[in-house]
């Protein structure tokens, strides 16, 4: 699975900052948000390209890399991330094996590193669960010093459709309120994910538990 989970003090950020695309690559694009630059990476991926090579493309071809962030993983595990030199502070990012962190408008470099050790020790867990308990660590060490607004959570399995597509669009405590969401979803929600067709099983029985839960009985 490849996903991207983000929170700031900005309305509706999941729509237009966090890309991914089954078996390619997941991106974010912050700071100075382009979402061309996140819908071009992704095709770069497509193509081939890892996650360092398909950055550097992007950044080469956009006409303000000083103002972007962007944090790139390749289906392959491969990270890679940019922080623009005229980035408004705190910003920083933090790769490993896996996962590309990333942040600016920040109330420390506290943010990122707890988000980082956070996804770095949920090791084993869905990739989901430790999508939402990064940005828990992240807005507990301090999160966006502005205050907080949204925050969204996009994963993709082996489909063209998303596996989980969350988003908290307004709110005073968005990430308290995502872990909410999220804990209906795998219970009201993903039984149903997991049983649509898919590309190479077109015909599915969603059976009589989940045909129950969208057709309740009157």
């Amino acid at each position: 699975m490849l996903g991207v989970s983000l929170s700031t003090k900005f309305p509706a950020i999941g729509a237009i900052s966090s890309f991914a695309r089954a078996g390619v690559g997941a991106i974010a694009t912050q700071a100075r948000t382009n979402p061309l630059l996140a819908i071009n990476g992704l095709d770069l991926l497509e193509e081939g390209y890892g996650a360092e090579e398909a950055l550097r493309e992007l950044l080469d071809s956009d006409h303000e890399p000083e103002r972007r962030q962007l944090a790139v993983v390749d289906a392959r595990g491969n990270s890679a991330a940019h922080t623009g030199a005229a980035t408004d502070p705190w910003c920083g990012h933090r790769t490993g094996p896996g996962y590309a962190v990333a942040g600016n408008l920040l109330v420390g470099e506290e943010t990122v590193t707890a988000m980082a050790g956070t996804f770095e020790a949920s090791d084993g867990q869905p990739l989901s669960e430790r999508l939402v308990q990064a940005l828990e660590a992240g807005q507990a060490a301090g999160g966006d010093k502005r205050g907080k607004q949204s925050a969204a959570l996009y994963v993709v399995s082996t489909e063209p459709y998303p596996y989980l597509d969350l988003r908290v669009d307004e709110h005073p405590e968005p990430v308290a309120e995502l872990r909410r969401v999220y804990e209906i979803a795998k219970v009201e929600m993903l039984p149903l994910i997991e049983a649509l067709p898919t590309q190479q099983r077109p015909k599915v029985d969603l059976g009589e538990e989940i045909r129950g839960t969208l057709i309740p009985e009157g």
